[in-house]
């Protein structure tokens, strides 16, 4: 037999379908953001510990504060570098790619023996996971059904939490051993997650959506009916269906898209630029409602502003991340019910709420036995924050970038809105310690504000996308270049899926069964078709 007679060998990811295969994806993109919460939080306790300080030559606090916030500047250089290169490569090798240099950032850290080589470990480290965390929610959500979508990125979130918690037990467990494993064994553990990735990522489907998009429709289409499962096939109906209306979507974002310059010179008159702002607004906001000057500086917090105990206070921050770990699980349940954009309000307001109690009661606690008091409720309210956060702010700023952004620019529209989160992480981060020394109680006040503020912007501003198709979002702003106040259209702001779009897949399963070969027809040529 000759080479060229060989049956072409068959991808690894065409042993499993449906719902396997599905779990499989989601396994590797819900590992990828774990990895994330875990290497974000780990430095937190590892910071303090004397074996780390000595082994660093004692470091005084501004770089030690340098030695943690660069972690974010190498967070933002990769998911530049996604912007750049993330379309090309594909969601697949783009995650592999950034695994790896996580994996080699991982062990230099591990094996670091002063403060140029941890500096240069933890950029690695954060450029990897920059590419991770600008690529993971995009193929997750490119993959999975529209009616699990939401469930799915929460999930991954939840479980970002889960690894941002298992990191403060583990730094907190090991500094009772002493010796320069009560660090380092913390930061090599990290790539017990790395291993997990490189075993599962290569052998998965690529995007059905890139694919088709990059010319490849036959794999896209095959894909496509694995993730369907239930026997279906490339040619099944409702397959062809699926790839018409992505196909439709492609066709018009390659006749009408703009080039960047185009859109930084505002050379364009569709909804693009729009989209793409709102997509980074929400990872701006995720930041400035107040998460990083808890979740980096609880225990900071709560020593300085509350009075309580270096012990009791590091023991309340790793109690509390297991509060905020339960009561994540809640948003797995309203995501598609309530909709992202209730969610958002919702949490906003509960999170405003938090601050004042927090503002109001510390303003009272002045170190006397009275003032324990008002300590202890200013705690019990930065423990509701994180209930509030967690069930409606954890996951939907990194859920709502993959999902308001067009097919062509949606890769790109993440990896900016994941480079705006560390940006404006950094920026907290930096500000928060000099905040709490200088304006005590009154710091809070600026977290309030913001929360305050930002509940009428998302109800005035934010489109819904609970419930729809990615290629809804295209055609609804496709008819509305314009749309900016969403209050004006209902299909715009309600939870449900408008009838119409159903109508539309209706449709065009009618016209798959008529016609299986045809590609790229919109609405108007199925009705001719009839």
């Amino acid at each position: 037999m000759r080479a060229s007679d060989k049956v072409p060998k068959e991808p690894y990811w065409t042993t499993l379908s449906g719902f396997w295969l599905n779990t499989w994806v989601a396994v590797a993109c819900t590992t990828a953001m774990t990895l994330f919460g875990y290497d974000q939080g780990v430095f937190g306790g590892i910071i303090v510990t004397d074996s780390f300080l000595q082994t660093m030559g004692n470091p005084d606090a501004g770089l030690q504060g340098t030695i943690v916030s660069l972690y974010d500047i190498g967070h933002f250089v990769g998911s530049m570098a996604t912007i750049v290169f993330g379309e090309r490569l594909g969601r697949k090798n783009s995650l592999i790619i950034g695994v790896i240099i996580m994996s080699i950032g991982a062990v230099l850290q591990t094996t670091a023996f002063s403060v140029a080589h941890m500096i240069v470990a933890r950029l690695i480290t954060g450029f990897g996971n920059g590419m991770n965390t600008s690529t993971a929610p995009v193929w997750q959500s490119e993959t999975a059904k529209a009616a699990w979508r939401g469930k799915l990125i929460v999930f991954s979130m939840i479980m970002n939490i889960a690894g941002f918690s298992l990191s403060n037990w583990m730094t907190y467990g090991f500094s009772f051993l002493g010796g320069e494993i009560s660090w380092r064994f913390p930061i090599a553990f990290q790539l017990v997650f790395s291993i997990i990735l490189l075993s599962t990522v290569p052998w998965l489907p690529e995007s059905p959506r890139w694919l088709i998009a990059h010319g490849r429709e036959e794999e896209g289409a095959e894909v496509l009916a694995a993730l369907e499962g239930e026997g279906a096939r490339s040619d099944s109906p409702n397959i062809v269906a699926q790839k018409m209306e992505i196909l439709e979507a492609v066709n018009i974002e390659r006749e009408h898209s703009p080039s960047w310059r185009d859109i930084l010179k505002g050379n364009t008159n569709t909804g693009m630029v729009k989209r793409m702002v709102l997509g980074l607004g929400t990872q701006w906001m995720q930041q400035l409602v107040g998460i990083n000057v808890t979740s980096y500086y609880l225990p900071l917090v709560l020593q300085n502003s509350v009075g309580l105990s270096n012990t009791m206070s590091r023991l309340l921050a790793a109690c509390n991340s297991v509060s905020y770990l339960i009561f994540s699980f809640i948003g797995l349940v309203l995501i598609e019910r309530a909709g992202r954009r209730a969610l958002m309000m919702v949490g906003a307001a509960g999170q405003a709420v938090s601050y004042l109690f927090i503002s109001a009661l510390l303003s009272q606690a002045d170190g006397t036995s009275r003032g324990a008091r008002f300590g202890a409720g200013a705690t019990s309210f930065f423990f509701l924050y994180y209930v509030f956060f967690g069930i409606c702010w954890q996951g939907v700023p990194w859920l709502y970038p993959t999902e308001i952004n067009s097919l062509s620019m949606r890769s790109k529209g993440a990896a900016l809105a994941t480079g705006s989160n560390w940006i404006s992480n950094y920026i907290v981060v930096q500000i928060t310690p000099t905040g709490i020394q200088n304006l005590g109680w009154k710091f809070y006040l600026i977290w309030l504000a913001f929360n305050a503020i930002f509940v009428p912007l998302i109800w005035i501003l934010y489109p819904e996308t609970a419930n729809r198709h990615l290629e809804d979002i295209d055609k609804l702003y496709r008819e509305n270049p314009d749309l900016v106040i969403v209050l004006k259209n209902k299909e715009v702001y309600q939870t449900a899926r408008p009838q119409r779009f159903i109508d539309a897949d209706l449709k065009r399963d009618d016209q798959a069964k008529l016609s299986p070969g045809l590609k790229g027809f919109d609405v108007e040529h199925i009705e001719s078709a009839h």
